[in-house]
């Protein structure tokens, strides 16, 4: 299944607060008959717009072809979440890949953060970033952990920027009673992700990339002449850079056994006025200890934006504000009377470790995925990262790709049922405790 067609309206933006607060770009043309390019890129989610422009810039002709609008996917409608690290914690990437590569892959994540940054301050993009990313814990016995992390990072890695909190420091923080303890990190930061998506997009255009929307790619081949199949057009080209995350369908099997698309949903309230104070006493982000995570921030206009509840297939719930209500008020329960004014879903993409893939999967095919929840600040540098390796410097893409990932159980045909298996699981252990 390819989730492009299963819970959006074609060639719309879905009615997030997101979408309400930012200017679109005029539509981009669809692809129509043959065009030859040096790199086709697939998808212009933040992968695909930065990989375009950096290529752009360093003198390849791109065209970038995404199935709907620029920005349409996880791009625009994620948390805006720029967290630090890596999907996994130093302490598991030094077991899995050693100390050496666990710098590296450090530095590589402190290296992305910082590439957001630059991409908003380079190219002028209005998309509000703010610093600061709290972690709560729900378990008593989890803030010695996250706290011992804290120390590991500033004595081992050089990071001082997480602030160690106890229940009464996060409970003033955060306006709730229900956290034991935790961190917060003033090197990360959030912002509005749709609006950097599309500042991406103008500046990928202005560098001369031929994008195109409407412009589902069917079909891909690689070898000495890469093309692209779209509904009206090919593109044929040296390189294929492949950046469709968890719209990728069964494009390429190599990515689909290792890249599973799991949804996931945002409600914003009606603006608080000064309860917002009481819901968070600073301009920061959240995000919970649950495996099935829970994520908020306040948006410019003081409404509280809350992402939660999961989901055990593939098509949106009905009630999608219902269903994110209810981990919202276990934890703000004096927003009951507060009203729901948006309320959407959106498709990211996980791999098994929960470490994005980077691959080479076929010749002359680049790809980079699986961002686990992560991808605001990974995705952007992922973009840069391909067009380096495209232009014959892959250190950073070796040292990303060497990161083994287990395929899915069963391949891609039964990602499916084992989705719902394994979000039933985590979700009880969420609500027991273990």
């Amino acid at each position: 299944m390819n989730l492009l067609h299963s819970n959006d309206r074609p060639g719309a933006y879905p009615d997030s607060w997101y979408a309400a607060t930012a200017s679109p770009l005029p539509p981009f043309p669809e692809l129509r008959g043959e065009t030859r390019a040096d790199v086709c890129v697939i998808g212009a989610g933040y992968t695909g717009l930065t990989a375009a422009l950096h290529l752009a810039k360093a003198g390849y002709d791109v065209v970038l072809l995404e199935a709907q609008r620029v920005g349409f996917g996880a791009s625009g409608r994620n948390g805006g979440q720029v967290g630090s690290g890596q999907r996994l914690e130093q302490d598991a990437l030094e077991r899995s890949q050693g100390k050496d590569d666990a710098r590296l892959l450090w530095q590589i994540a402190e290296d992305a953060k910082a590439e957001v940054q630059l991409l908003i301050r380079d190219h002028g993009i209005d998309c509000a970033y703010k610093p600061g990313v709290a972690h709560a814990d729900w378990h008593a016995g989890d803030v010695g952990a996250a706290h011992a992390y804290a120390e590991k990072l500033a004595r081992d890695y050089g990071y001082d920027q997480i602030e160690p909190l106890d229940r009464d420091k996060i409970g003033a923080l955060i306006g709730s009673d229900v956290f034991h303890g935790g961190t917060l990190d003033r090197g990360a930061g959030h912002l509005h992700p749709l609006r950097y998506a599309l500042g991406l997009a103008r500046a990928a255009a202005e560098a001369g990339v031929r994008i195109f929307e409407r412009s589902e790619v069917h079909s891909l081949t690689s070898g000495d002449t890469p093309s692209v199949q779209t509904r009206h057009g090919m593109a044929t080209c040296n390189q294929i850079v492949l950046a469709a995350n968890g719209y990728h369908g069964h494009l390429v099997s190599q990515v689909a056994n290792k890249v599973m698309p799991i949804n996931n949903f945002i409600v914003a309230t009606e603006p608080l006025g000064k309860r917002a104070d009481e819901i968070l006493a600073q301009d920061i982000a959240v995000a919970d200890s649950k495996f099935v995570v829970n994520y908020w921030r306040l948006s410019e206009d003081r409404r509280l934006l809350f992402g939660g509840g999961e989901s055990y297939g593939y098509k949106f719930p009905k009630d999608i504000a219902g269903l994110v209500r209810k981990p919202m008020l276990a934890i703000y329960p004096q927003l009951a009377d507060a009203k729901i004014t948006h309320a959407w879903g959106g498709t990211l993409a996980i791999t098994m470790s929960r470490m994005p893939y980077f691959g080479h999967p076929m010749p002359n095919v680049f790809s980079a995925a699986g961002y686990s929840g992560h991808g605001v600040a990974m995705a952007s540098l992922a973009g840069r990262i391909i067009a380096e390796t495209i232009a014959g410097h892959s250190e950073r893409f070796d040292v990303m790709a060497r990161v083994a990932l287990p395929n899915f159980p069963g391949g891609a045909g039964f990602r499916s049922p084992i989705l719902a298996l394994a979000m039933t699981w985590y979700s009880l252990r969420d609500r027991i405790g273990i």
